[in-house]
């Protein structure tokens, strides 16, 4: 009895810990969070209807696994040889063969219905305020805001270069020496390519995640609905040192961002008395 407690015990501080973890992953938006299991919060429509489809998913198959390990327990009691010695000999039933073949294709089209809105929303640019154009490079990212005439590259920080552009400890691996800077509730549109080989822009909380292929541009959009800062990595295979070229996303106020761009243009310009160049 009391190995049967601790083991109910143990079972219960894991089931707590787990939950508190999904709980942790779900309030901290932007960055992974240590034993997180779960998305990262959603700010933007597009990773909020992903969220959804995922937990509708969800719901139908593990309706889907209960229904078979239910049916599979009651075959194996029903028409075992012990209770069912002399077995059937029909092979067909229609009407059973029209229900298993009926049903499957009703739960495809339920699937299918918001699966493919979701991929129309995903396709469908609206009008851009904030285009940005990324560039995978092994193994740095270069960005370019044509409209402002705005370039930088992105490279990763060393543990000790941290604290000197603002980060925290554990934003090791995740924080850049530059960051891609956009407005709260603008529809930005990403432009996206290789410089050598496939690399492929990804953003967690954005429901971003796009091939960056040489030769070829790919888009996608977002709009982020909360200012703060946003943390992403390369998704794609592409060398030796593909682990060490995080994005960086900074979501602020417009006011901010018409400053940072004021800023940025007056440095590329060569301004030395910033004040002057606004």
């Amino acid at each position: 009895m009391k190995t049967m407690a601790k083991i109910a015990a143990t079972l219960a501080a894991g089931i707590g810990t787990l939950a508190a973890s999904v709980a942790m992953a779900e309030d901290v938006a932007g960055k992974p969070v240590p034993g997180g299991v779960n998305f990262q919060r959603p700010v933007t429509p597009i990773m909020h209807d992903l969220v959804w489809l995922d937990n509708f998913l969800l719901i139908i198959i593990t309706a889907i696994s209960l229904f078979v390990l239910g049916l599979l327990a009651y075959v194996v009691v029903r028409f075992n040889k012990k209770r069912n010695p002399v077995p059937a000999t029909f092979t067909h039933n229609a009407k059973l063969e029209f229900v298993w073949t009926a049903v499957p294709v009703l739960i495809l089209v339920v699937i299918a219905i918001p699966s493919l809105r979701l991929l129309f929303d995903q396709l469908d640019v609206p009008e851009p305020e904030v285009t940005i154009k990324a560039t995978g490079h092994q193994w740095f990212w270069s960005y370019e805001y044509p409209d402002e005439g705005i370039e930088f590259d992105s490279y990763m920080l060393t543990p000790e270069e941290l604290g000197d552009f603002g980060y925290q400890s554990d934003e090791y691996l995740l924080a850049t020496d530059t960051r891609v800077v956009v407005p709260v509730d603008a529809n930005v549109h990403l432009l996206t390519t290789g410089g050598d080989v496939i690399h492929n822009w990804a953003m967690p909380s954005f429901g971003i995640k796009a091939d960056s292929i040489p030769g070829r541009i790919n888009e996608a959009w977002f709009r982020a609905e909360e200012t703060g800062l946003y943390f992403g990595q390369c998704s794609e295979l592409c060398g030796i040192n593909h682990s060490y070229m995080p994005i960086a996303v900074e979501v602020v106020t417009r006011e901010e961002y018409d400053a940072w761009v004021a800023e940025q243009v007056a440095k590329r310009d060569g301004a030395t008395d910033f004040a002057a160049a606004e």
